[in-house]
């Protein structure tokens, strides 16, 4: 399964969901200022909602490459997520070739979202992480932007069968954070999994700027 990415769709599409974000709840973002113009780069958020990716990237001017499960590259719709630079992921384990996509993109200076948590969260809190995430911020060396969303559970949670229009929603930007600061070294006996939860750490550091999401 593959196709070449489409940045003008990308942006296209981008401006939609920052257009919907904007238009239907009080959409703002905290900490731009942290993340490389340039450079390949991981956005490592905490994950409650469908609406995290776009709300991760909606703001941002340089294309992210997200991730999807494999089952939705289907038809018109899985062609398009192929054409905006969506990467397919089996729902079982992280497949060779996903792998291999994430590290090319990095590798080519691209910018790619992850979900140290695996999933979402049932609950909208913050859940243990997986060892995926510090595996591949370990082996690409790239930078670390933590990022955690505010209000993307509340309006369109797990058990949410349609979203609920209107409240807030808020994405903080951390500080980035280098190999030396993720990596425990190759000693450690839960190398990638310690790395993982260094990067949750950090996630969970971040705060809005105002105390009630309402």
């Amino acid at each position: 399964m593959s196709s070449i990415p489409n940045p003008k769709l990308y942006e296209g599409t981008r401006r939609i969901a920052e257009w919907y974000f904007n238009s239907f709840y009080d959409y703002s973002q905290s900490g731009k200022e942290h993340i490389p113009r340039t450079g390949p780069v991981i956005f490592a958020a905490n994950h409650v909602s469908f609406y995290d990716p776009p709300a991760i990237g909606a703001c941002l001017p340089r294309q992210i490459n997200y991730f999807a499960r494999d089952t939705l590259f289907k038809g018109a719709f899985g062609k398009a997520l192929l054409q905006i630079g969506t990467i397919p992921v089996a729902r079982e384990n992280a497949e060779v070739k996903s792998l291999k996509a994430i590290f090319k993109t990095l590798k080519n200076g691209g910018a790619v979202a992850i979900y140290p948590e695996g999933t979402r969260s049932p609950d909208g809190q913050l859940t243990e992480p997986k060892a995926g995430a510090g595996m591949i911020a370990c082996k690409s060396k790239a930078t670390v932007i933590p990022t955690r969303i505010f209000g993307t559970y509340e309006a369109f949670g797990r058990n949410h069968k349609l979203p609920k229009i209107g409240g807030r929603i808020h994405v903080a930007y951390g500080q980035p954070m280098n190999t030396d600061e993720i990596d425990p070294g190759k000693s450690h006996p839960e190398r990638y999994l310690e790395a993982s939860r260094r990067i949750m750490a950090r996630i969970a550091a971040l705060q809005p700027p105002t105390k009630n999401l309402v």
